[in-house]
């Protein structure tokens, strides 16, 4: 079955290299992707949005043969709702790494703007939570792979419109929380929460990891994306 990986904001196809050996010797297909205007000048990025990233993984369902499993890390499990929406009938399953469904309309979140392009803010813009357990090798191998993107992805809201979306089973693994703490949390959430509970078959799988488990912890993350898919 093809597995299609899209990576969470500034990164590119080659952050699921620690992940993509594991799935091959498991008999899948992983299919990293790059999303457009990564790492691109900005003169050439103005007008790409999250409905063109969607539009980047539509074009990899439709070229597969049969249906298949879409995987977004981070920001990128924005980018497969809104694909698993556009084509319900031939998505398998999500699989959400430490993100949850995003409700509809809703953006990413909002990073400054830097002349025209929105750089990666570095490992100590974010909080301890979501990095303790990248050692100093882990950032600089991954610090490599990061590239700016277009400064609309982020804040663009994303049209969520066929609910044969909800039909599609779900599996989130998340870094530091377990089906309670992550249902506590969403249901103050909103507009979230409901999205959540609409979906009929979810599953929740607490990692023990951090937010980059493909660079902290790739077996264990290699190990749940294999079970999940042959769910």
């Amino acid at each position: 079955m093809d597995a299609i990986l899209v990576p969470g904001l500034w990164l590119d196809e080659r952050s699921w290299d620690p992940v993509v050996p594991a799935l091959q010797e498991a008999g899948l297909a992983p299919r990293p992707l790059t999303m457009p205007g990564t790492g691109q000048p900005a003169e050439e990025v103005a007008d790409i949005g999250i409905d063109d990233w969607v539009a980047t993984v539509v074009a990899a369902i439709d070229a597969a043969d049969q249906p298949v499993v879409l995987v977004g890390h981070s920001g990128g499990g924005n980018v497969v709702w809104g694909a698993a929406d556009r084509r319900p009938e031939r998505v398998a399953r999500v699989v959400f790494v430490d993100t949850v469904p995003p409700a509809p309309e809703r953006g990413i979140s909002e990073f400054a703007v830097v002349d025209g392009l929105i750089p990666f803010p570095g490992w100590d813009f974010f909080p301890e939570e979501d990095v303790y357990d990248l050692t100093p090798e882990h950032r600089a191998a991954a610090s490599g792979l990061v590239g700016s993107i277009p400064p609309r992805v982020p804040t663009d809201p994303l049209a969520l419109t066929d609910d044969r979306r909800h039909r599609i089973p779900v599996t989130l693994l998340m870094g530091s929380l377990d089906e309670g703490m992550l249902e506590g949390m969403l249901a103050e959430w909103g507009a979230y929460a409901d999205e959540y509970t609409a979906i009929d078959d979810r599953t929740v799988v607490k990692l023990g990891t951090a937010h980059w488990p493909q660079f902290s912890a790739p077996e264990r993350l290699s190990a749940a994306l294999v079970a999940a898919i042959r769910a």
